[in-house]
């Protein structure tokens, strides 16, 4: 009989339920009882839950673990070229023929029945976790937390819960409280919870699950602070402090990120070196990363090409804020947005900071916003801005008439997986 790929199984599984999000656990609950409860084992947990920041954070936290000599199992989600990237196997992104077998697996075993994309692929990676030694297993929530499908651990070693701020409301509230509520439904009876840089309205939230559920909390400016001095990162906790290299992830947030990251290696145990390794050695594609090589590189000649996923208020801040950090430099910006985002808000903070702004529709994405739609909300905010057919001819354009410039590729996550596949 021939293999099916995962390519073939993953679009069975697109099937499987009316609606892409749904959140609930029964139906996590009754595959993971038919695949045997491999969630019960996991080598230890690292769960971590936020809207910004938790990818970054679980990057520095695996490259320290790693650095100390120990394995990894990751999950994170979405991808940006290929679904593989979401499950890392004891550190290696995991092999087609393994995914294939995982897939397949819980595809025959759902029989089926209801389940969305998210919840049966979660399940996979759960699967893969139980069967590949490793030291540790970081997972990172997908949406909210307390209903995810990754929320299935009784008993975590540590939670983490990165900055939250507005996103996704259709799915976890209007408010900033509601959105917590649901972030910090990952928080378990008596295990430790890192917390990052809150709001106060969130933080209150946060504080009162941790008391309910008996879980000591180790936050921001209470139990550890992070800062930058004279172009270092100081930590400092109860232990001591640590005086060390900037991340290596660009932007003045990695700083928070990166203590979150400290504070939860050091919960766990680990030394200054894999500490400091933790900040020095991660890598996140698609959270300003420059690029360097390929087709679209080739096509910018002696500009600067960058590409950032960031799709919220909160990352549009921060993406000005690491542009005010770079050398100076005009700045052009290519932007293709989802219709679920907020698009204004993401921009607003975007247009003191660039030239001008070329919009462009995500290719392929269903709830894309189209090119005039995002220029509508650029002009509506400040850009000088014009829509544009691609990608490719933005980068041309911008480097023909400004060669010495630096062009931002952001607005989405999906977009940047396009253009990490189109740049080879």
């Amino acid at each position: 009989m021939k293999t099916l790929t995962s390519d073939v199984i993953l679009e069975r599984m697109m099937s499987l339920h009316p609606k892409i999000i749904d959140l609930t656990l029964d139906r996590v609950h009754r595959l993971l009882a038919r695949m045997g409860h491999p969630e019960r084992s996991l080598p230890p947990v690292v769960h971590v839950a936020g809207t910004n920041g938790k990818g970054s954070t679980t990057a520095m936290m695996r490259a320290g673990i790693e650095a100390a000599g120990q394995t990894t199992h990751v999950y994170t989600s979405p991808h940006l070229a290929r679904f593989h990237e979401r499950i890392r196997l004891a550190g290696e992104i995991i092999p087609e023929p393994k995914l294939a077998r995982y897939l397949d697996e819980c595809y025959e075993a759902n029989g089926g029945q209801p389940i969305t994309f998210f919840e049966i692929t979660t399940v996979a990676a759960l699967v893969a976790f139980s069967r590949v030694k490793a030291d540790w297993t970081l997972l990172e929530v997908g949406l909210g937390g307390r209903l995810d499908a990754t929320n299935v651990v009784d008993r975590p070693r540590l939670t983490v819960v990165t900055p939250i701020s507005y996103d996704h409301q259709q799915y976890l509230g209007e408010s900033l409280a509601e959105i917590a509520f649901e972030k910090a439904g990952i928080i378990k009876p008596g295990v430790p919870c890192v917390v990052g840089p809150q709001e106060p309205e969130a933080m209150e939230v946060i504080e009162a699950r941790a008391e309910r559920q008996g879980a000591p909390l180790l936050a921001y400016r209470q139990q550890w602070h992070a800062w930058e001095e004279r172009g270092r990162m100081v930590y400092q906790d109860e232990t001591g402090l640590l005086d060390l290299p900037m991340p290596n992830l660009i932007g003045g947030h990695q700083v928070m990120n990166a203590g979150a990251a400290l504070a939860g290696l050091r919960a766990l145990g680990f030394d200054a070196a894999a500490c400091e390794r933790a900040v020095t050695n991660a890598y996140w594609p698609a959270r300003m990363q420059r690029l360097r090589v390929g087709p679209l590189v080739e096509a910018a000649g002696s500009a600067e090409l960058w590409l950032d996923g960031g799709h919220n208020p909160a990352a549009g801040e921060a993406i000005a804020e690491t542009l005010t950090r770079l050398k100076p430099k005009r700045t052009h910006l290519i932007v293709g947005m989802l219709n679920t985002k907020d698009v204004r808000g993401f921009l607003r903070p975007l247009a003191p900071r660039v030239e001008s702004l070329h919009a462009v529709t995500i290719p392929g994405e269903k709830n894309t916003l189209s090119a005039e739609e995002t220029l509508e909300a650029a002009l509506d905010t400040g850009h000088r801005a014009v829509a544009a057919k691609s990608v490719l001819a933005s980068v041309q354009e911008i480097a023909a008439l400004d060669p010495a410039t630096r062009i931002v590729i952001c607005g989405s996550l999906y977009l940047a997986g396009q253009v990490l596949r189109e740049n080879g």
